[in-house]
């Protein structure tokens, strides 16, 4: 599996399970500003492989197409269309969107081997906040996937992967306990935000 991004700590803020180092480490005092998620991780691939090349594809999704998921929480409701070859998902948010419990569709089934709890996988992703129905963190942005162990990152996500197949397209909506419970303000994410996940597994390696 080609090595996209080196550890935990080159990953994503939305989906990692803790910041890697600390303020007092990075920051400077004429440092003001925090970066942007895109500018947490920039996988290598961006400067080698031409956009029309990606696996994770920016163009919006086309507006006709019926949701392979939709699921009414304990508040609002959502449909989901997963992505295509030239796509990126769709996630419909009736907002205030929660759930209670975390529940993970399979969008299109894969026929690869099956992903194990400890893998570290390939995947694209998106992230939408249930409460307001915005993105707040996508591979499918930058064009580029990204790799982590599957034992490095929030709960929800581990559930919505563990046990699938690769090549597989799934859904989680998760609990805000399966989430980031206190919160994740880097990520625009408050205590008690029941969290939207559209992932497409490209490969996986125990």
């Amino acid at each position: 599996m080609p090595s996209i991004l080196v550890g935990v700590c080159a990953a994503s803020l939305a989906i990692t399970l803790t910041a890697c180092g600390s303020d007092s480490d990075t920051a400077s005092p004429a440092t003001t500003t925090s970066p942007t998620m895109s500018e947490v991780f920039m996988p290598s691939l961006t400067d080698t492989a031409p956009p029309q090349a990606s696996p994770c594809p920016s163009a919006p999704p086309d507006g006709g197409g019926t949701p392979e998921w939709t699921l009414t929480g304990a508040t609002g409701s959502i449909a989901v269309t997963g992505p295509t070859e030239t796509t990126a998902p769709l996630v419909d948010v009736q907002a205030p969107f929660s759930v209670t419990e975390t529940q993970v569709h399979t969008l299109q089934a894969g026929d690869g081997p099956v992903v194990a709890d400890t893998a570290t996988v390939l995947v694209c992703y998106q992230g939408v906040n249930g409460r307001d129905g915005s993105v707040f963190d996508s591979s499918y942005q930058t064009g580029a996937p990204v790799d982590f162990p599957l034992d490095g990152v929030i709960t929800g996500f581990q559930k919505a992967i563990a046990g699938q197949n690769v090549g597989s397209t799934v859904a989680v909506a998760m609990s805000p306990a399966d989430g980031y419970p206190q919160g994740q303000p880097a990520a625009g994410i408050q205590p008690g935000d029941s969290l939207i996940f559209a992932i497409k597994i490209l490969d996986a390696a125990s």
